[in-house]
Formats: C-alpha cells, sequence, structure tokens
C-alpha cells in the first residue's frame, strides 16, 4: 500500500475488535492480539500452492508457509481482504473462497523476536492463475501434493511457518483432525 499506513484490526481476549493500529506497530517482541487470515489456495489438478516467504519479510523471512496470508482493513471483509491479498502478492484470481477453521488463533515467536498474535480464520479458494509473485512478500513457489506437503511438515517443521505448522495439525487436506472452532497456542 504505497503512501498509505497499513491499519489492523485490534481485539479482545473474546475476538471482538477494539479499535486499530498501524499494522508495523503491532508486529514487534509485545504484539497486541490482532485479526489477520491465513489461505490455501489449490489448482484445477488439486494441488496446493504453498509460498516462501521473501528475505525482506520482517517475520519468518525465507520460511515456507501456505499459499498467503494477510490483514483485512479495517471494515474490509474477509472474503474482500482474501481477493486484495491473493491478487497483491500473486498475481491470483481467486474463486470457491471457503472458510475451513473460522476461530484459528495463535501466538509464536520467530528467531529475531518477532511476536505473532493473531485470530487467523483459515481459509481455502481455487485458481486458475498462474502465481505471479510480488518479491517484497515472496521468494518462490511451488505446486505440491497436500500429502507431500503434509510429509513435509511433519518432518522438517522448522522449515515452515508456526501457522502452516498448527494448521496442518486441524486440516484434514494436510493429514489434520476436522478442525476445531479454535486453537490456542
Amino acid at each position: 500500500m504505497v503512501g498509505t499506513i497499513e491499519e489492523v484490526v485490534l481485539l479482545d481476549p473474546d475476538g471482538r475488535a477494539i479499535g486499530t493500529a498501524p499494522k508495523a506497530s503491532v508486529h514487534g517482541a509485545d504484539t497486541s492480539l490482532h485479526l489477520a487470515f491465513s489461505c490455501h489456495v489449490f489448482d484445477a489438478d488439486g494441488r496446493l500452492l504453498v509460498t516462501r516467504r521473501a528475505l525482506g519479510k520482517r517475520a519468518w523471512p525465507g520460511v515456507w508457509s501456505n499459499s498467503f496470508c494477510g490483514h483485512p482493513a479495517p471494515a474490509e471483509t474477509l472474503v474482500h481482504a482474501l481477493r486484495r491479498r491473493g491478487e497483491f502478492e500473486l498475481g491470483l484470481e481467486l474463486r470457491d473462497i471457503e472458510p475451513v477453521v473460522p476461530f484459528f488463533q495463535y501466538r509464536a515467536t520467530d528467531a529475531s523476536g518477532v511476536v505473532e498474535h493473531e485470530l487467523c480464520p483459515v481459509y481455502t479458494a481455487r485458481t486458475d492463475s498462474t502465481p505471479v509473485p510480488h518479491p517484497d512478500e515472496v521468494l518462490e513457489f511451488a505446486w505440491v501434493r497436500p500429502a507431500d506437503l503434509a510429509s513435509a511438515v511433519r518432518t522438517a517443521p522448522w522449515a515452515f511457518s508456526p501457522w502452516l505448522v498448527l494448521q496442518a495439525e486441524l486440516l484434514p487436506f494436510l493429514g489434520g483432525r476436522t478442525a476445531p472452532q479454535a486453537l490456542a497456542s
């Protein structure tokens, strides 16, 4: 968002909006609970898009993750935010957007001390687009069979974002159990 300060929605412990803050101010050593989202994108062949975070990312640079993540702007619907972020990060046109873990929540700290503390509804979507990654967001990408990703996450969880590792425990297409309403870590 060139020329504008990206705002995120702050939440109370029950997930209710209590205000907004600049995105840059909520990803540090003392991160407030805020609203985000994760999306797992499938192609027509049933392959899943995974992305490697750009090396310039503040949190978890260079790790592999789900297709894309983001934060809805204040008053923006999650579906609109998903479409906006999918287009921005990967040049994707999304369809069949579905919530799969609507109340996923996690807190994790990366090696540099940056804390993620998010209520992060998890979605799936489909695309017929070819990814065109934004270099500030995505270093590389791959289309993989979900079973292969599930195996890789179990074998080398350190190579993946903590939210993907936690989501893999919940998502049936990644070998997890049926998704519960919430997960706190």
